[in-house]
């Protein structure tokens, strides 16, 4: 079953589409990425889901259902745009924020206090957020986000701002919320956690989904038929077919590196095939295509229609 589903979604500004029939589907306890880039539609949709933004024509569901007012709260936004109040103490403020999702005063410290030893900032509790570097704000942001165990989680450029260290971190948590039942959807511009995290992807730009799929699919649709044979062996391969093309050779320590690409009827069978009688094999696979290289490729090609 579908945790969310966007029908044909449409927004409208002066002089502007912000969408243009934008229908997504996001399975339940998954990790959908939404892509596209900077002002494709992204957080148009995540404003119109979140109801933040009314949208002109379409439906939205939560699970199953015509999502209403009271869901929200069942929801978790982290916008792009950062906001704490500056003057307030970390622990004031985010004991304040939890308490606008629905919690407990004594709920929201106990789990505060859990989240904030997790993030390494226990000690900035009662320190104002002004005194807090821009890293450590956005993790108490995070917490916030999380704090009161929403069914959703959209996550708008979460990774912004972050070192790589504190990256990996955010993404331990993330694949743990998803584990422990979570449906996270989230949208950034860093291609590798896409492809280490999502499950799907939707890519948008110009108002419209262009692209759309589970994320291994999505690299199998896109892929060249491009395979790397590494082997011992002085010499270079030979094919006498013309469907089999000898793209790159690289030598490394005693092994050579060959990027090979078949045309035509050629399978990866009868490529392997005509390579073992020549050398020996030390490995054979197939090279997929990135998803920032889909990215980049299928947003230029939109741009040329």
């Amino acid at each position: 079953m579908n945790a969310l589903q966007t029908i044909e979604v449409t927004k409208s500004y002066t002089n502007h589409k912000a969408l243009d029939k934008v229908s997504i589907e996001v399975k339940k306890q998954s990790i959908f990425g939404l892509l596209g880039p900077n002002g494709a539609g992204k957080t148009t949709l995540i404003r119109i889901i979140n109801m933040i933004s009314s949208r002109d024509e379409g439906k939205i569901l939560l699970n199953g259902h015509p999502i209403r007012r009271e869901d929200i709260k069942s929801i978790g936004y982290l916008p792009e745009e950062r906001g704490l109040y500056k003057k307030m103490k970390v622990g004031e403020q985010a004991v304040y924020l939890a308490r606008l999702k629905g919690m407990s005063k004594n709920d929201a410290v106990k789990e505060l206090k859990i989240w904030f030893e997790k993030f390494e900032i226990g000690s900035w509790w009662n320190r104002k957020v002004e005194e807090l570097s821009k890293g450590m704000q956005q993790k108490v942001q995070f917490i916030v986000t999380v704090l009161h165990k929403p069914n959703l989680l959209i996550f708008d450029e979460p990774f912004s701002g972050f070192d790589p260290i504190n990256v990996n971190i955010l993404k331990e948590e993330i694949l743990n919320l998803r584990n422990e039942g979570s449906t996270v959807i989230f949208s950034t511009h860093n291609m590798a956690s896409v492809e280490e995290l999502c499950d799907n992807i939707a890519l948008i730009n110009n108002s419209k989904m262009i692209l759309s799929g589970e994320i291994h699919e999505v690299k199998n649709r896109f892929k060249e038929h491009i395979f790397e044979v590494i082997y011992r062996s002085p010499k270079e391969l030979l094919f006498a077919d013309q469907h089999i093309d000898i793209q790159s050779i690289e030598s490394r320590n005693n092994e050579q590196i060959s990027r090979i690409k078949i045309n035509g009827n050629v399978s990866a069978n009868e490529l392997l095939s005509q390579i073992l009688p020549q050398v020996e094999i030390v490995s054979f696979q197939e090279i997929l295509p990135s998803i920032n290289d889909i990215f980049i490729k299928e947003v230029s090609r939109s741009r040329t229609l």
